[in-house]
């Protein structure tokens, strides 16, 4: 009975791993489209406006950016300066009052050298799903560069991808340490499955409405 137990818990793991191993395939398969030289990116035919989504990431309690965030935030900055998109879309939580994502990600940008008619504010992007899913369904998107760090970016660019926005990744790994990136690579694990899960058999409710195309 023992030997049995020990032959089934050690079959059970081995299934386990291949289900992991196999969503990483599927998740990393956009991975050629993650770029880390701002110079190898290349949108010059691309339609207008050309945009950057970025995600959003924690705030801190007096509306400072993470630096987390700060780096997503900085890089889409360097693209709208050297005039790699026109536009920049940002997205995050905002389901509760008293915080708010996007808002921060808005006046930050304001505040570096962007347009304030160049940013456009989504306070419904709660996760990268529902990000990539509004971003296509609400502001009329078929193409973007989506901006993260490179930990996030095989898993963003896989759902953006699989729900149809056309979509390439600028890492942002400005000044992110060594640790920090190998903790929220170990958290990509989980979250790679719920990806898959998601978009395979159980797609998250997204809060959509009228369309509000980014002209």
């Amino acid at each position: 009975m023992m030997k049995r137990s020990r032959l089934f818990l050690l079959l059970l793991l081995l299934a386990v791993g291949l289900a992991f191993a196999y969503v990483h395939f599927q998740v990393h398969g956009y991975d050629d489209r993650i770029i880390t030289n701002i110079n190898e990116l290349d949108t010059s035919l691309w339609g207008r406006p050309r945009v950057a989504i970025v995600f959003g990431a924690s705030v801190y309690g007096n509306g400072e950016l993470s630096p987390i965030l700060e780096d997503r935030v900085d890089t889409a900055i360097e693209l709208y300066l050297a005039r790699k998109v026109d536009r920049i879309l940002v997205s995050g939580d905002n389901r509760h009052p008293s915080y708010n994502e996007p808002k921060a990600m808005q006046e930050y940008l304001i505040t570096h050298a962007v347009a304030a008619k160049d940013v456009i504010v989504d306070y419904a992007g709660r996760s990268t799903y529902e990000t990539c899913l509004r971003a296509k369904e609400i502001f009329g998107l078929e193409r973007a560069v989506l901006v993260s760090q490179g930990y996030h970016l095989p898993r963003a660019l896989y759902i953006a991808n699989q729900l149809g926005l056309d979509a390439v990744g600028m890492a942002g790994d400005l000044r992110l340490k060594n640790n920090k990136i190998d903790y929220q690579s170990l958290r990509e694990l989980a979250a790679e499955m719920k990806a898959y899960l998601n978009l395979r058999y159980f797609p998250p409710e997204t809060l959509l409405g009228d369309r509000v195309p980014i002209r």
